[in-house]
């Protein structure tokens, strides 16, 4: 009896190795097609083209970008904010592309809210991150002055 048990204990870790590495390989392949696995967009049912700026009292100005006033700050440690508005920055800088001009906030006819930067493609799908996260950049869209 023990000799039946003994190959399938010999095969068993190799069959797990080869497992991932298939795994891991189809994911690089599919990755490196460059295929977007992003969910297709709904209507856009709002666009607001929005500048944000670095305040010396450490505050962010939302400046709404077709009248160049500012609508709104955000003040205090506003984490999901700041670090999605630091990964934007980051793209531009890497790029070489100003701060002037504007990313586009999306309301979409489903409720889903996008940031969306024309300038280097980049897009973020904020209610991935849940709807309290979302609704930091959902008030944004809804003061006056709004877009469409």
């Amino acid at each position: 009896m023990q000799s039946a048990v003994m190959p399938i204990s010999r095969w068993l870790p190799l069959t797990v190795v080869l497992g991932l590495t298939v795994l891991i390989g189809s994911i690089a392949s599919y990755r490196a097609t460059g295929v977007s696995i992003r969910e297709p967009d709904s209507v856009a049912i709002s666009v607001r083209e929005l500048r944000f700026e670095d305040r010396l009292d450490g505050a962010v100005a939302v400046i709404d970008h077709r009248s160049n006033r500012q609508i709104a700050a955000i003040e205090g440690e506003a984490g999901f904010a700041r670090g999605t508005l630091r990964g934007f920055a980051r793209d531009r800088r890497i790029r070489g592309i100003s701060s002037d001009h504007p990313l586009e906030l999306i309301g979409r006819v489903d409720g889903r809210l996008t940031l969306q930067d024309p300038q280097t493609g980049r897009i973020v799908d904020l209610e991935s991150f849940g709807a309290a996260n979302a609704a930091v950049f959902g008030r944004l869209l809804n003061l006056s002055g709004g877009q469409r």
